[in-house]
């Protein structure tokens, strides 16, 4: 695995790469793979569009994305890339998009499990009723991330 560790208005993130696509984003506090940090062309470009994207200059991102996990995990987080920018979806919302409607818990065990997350907007899924629930960088970041966005977390 390449690997890039890199400034961001937020804090430090890394972003992994295996076999030309990328494979991971580490959220700021979250540990990081022991490897030297080195920018391929690949990286830095998922650099350029993440910074981008923070600096409110980008909505999609546009890379190449390969996370690994389940064939159920792989489902939800397509569903999640579907979410447009600026808007939320409930776990029950994805668990129908999935085919899996009474499978919100699955769905929010796939969300938590998302080794890509912002480039794969696991922070769009929120609770039933609107509220903001957990994220693998803390309610603060999903907060900022949702309301640069333009949606109205609660």
């Amino acid at each position: 695995m390449e690997f890039y560790l890199f400034d961001t208005p937020l804090g430090q993130m890394g972003l992994g790469e295996e076999e030309e696509a990328v494979t991971r984003l580490y959220l700021p506090g979250v540990p990081t793979p022991r490897l030297m940090s080195r920018p391929t062309p690949l990286l830095e470009e998922g650099r350029r569009q993440l910074l981008d994207y923070l600096a409110g200059n980008r909505e999609y991102f546009e890379l190449p994305l390969s996370p690994k996990g389940t064939p159920f995990q792989k489902k939800v987080w397509n569903a999640l890339r579907a979410i447009p920018y600026g808007q939320t979806r409930s776990y029950r919302d994805i668990a129908l998009a999935v085919d899996c409607p009474r499978g919100f818990r699955a769905v929010g065990m796939a969300n938590n499990r998302n080794p890509i997350p912002i480039l794969i907007p696991c922070h769009r899924v929120v609770g039933a009723d609107g509220s903001l629930t957990g994220y693998a960088g803390g309610l603060e970041l999903k907060r900022a991330l949702l309301t640069l966005e333009g949606a109205s977390p609660r």
